[in-house]
């Protein structure tokens, strides 16, 4: 479904409605929790978001791509849920596990630690930096989307994806460096 079509649309069938949502669905999904940190919230936002373009569609008007229209809408519907709710502790979403044959225990063991480290990490930076690092390792947005997306200029994007880069190496660095001492 080309973008060309969806500005122009008044409304959208129940077909097309299914298209964008197989299309974009896991997304936004993925992208909800990211700020919310609540499996449940996070799909009754995307459900929400989905109820939303479905209503919304005549104000898509192919400025910007749809999947960071979809994005714009997961980010009012996911910060106004947090405010409403007033959630404060997130968690990243859940990893997915390679199903490796012949791994170890200990092997297995170490992997979740690392991945738990490093998902406390992430979920430990400042939510402007968390946000522009799921924006850019998820979502695969570009600097200039993610500027669109947040409302800010891109060099302030590119700083902040610099930052939480730099901070979650930092803090990486040193927990492989006292998990190996031991």
């Amino acid at each position: 479904m080309e973008p060309e079509y969806l500005k122009h649309a008044q409304s959208l069938g129940n077909a097309e409605l299914y298209e964008l949502m197989t299309m974009y669905g896991n997304d936004v999904l993925r992208y909800a929790y990211a700020i919310t940190g609540k499996e449940e919230l996070a799909k009754d936002i995307a459900q929400e978001v989905f109820i939303k373009a479905h209503l919304h569609i005549h104000t898509f008007r192919g400025q910007s791509s749809f999947k960071t229209w979809l994005f714009a809408i997961t980010r009012n519907q996911a910060f106004n849920e947090l405010r409403s709710s007033y959630l404060r502790k997130v968690l990243l979403f859940d990893t997915v596990r390679n199903k490796e044959k012949a791994r170890s225990a200990e092997a297995d063991w170490e992997s979740e630690q690392s991945v738990a480290y490093l998902r406390n990490v992430i979920m430990g930076l400042s939510r402007k930096l968390r946000e522009v690092l799921v924006l850019d390792l998820e979502q695969e947005l570009t600097i200039k989307e993610m500027a669109k997306l947040l409302e800010v200029s891109e060099g302030t994007v590119k700083s902040r994806l610099h930052r939480a880069r730099r901070e979650v190496e930092r803090k990486w660095r040193c927990w492989e460096h006292e998990s190996f001492e031991v």
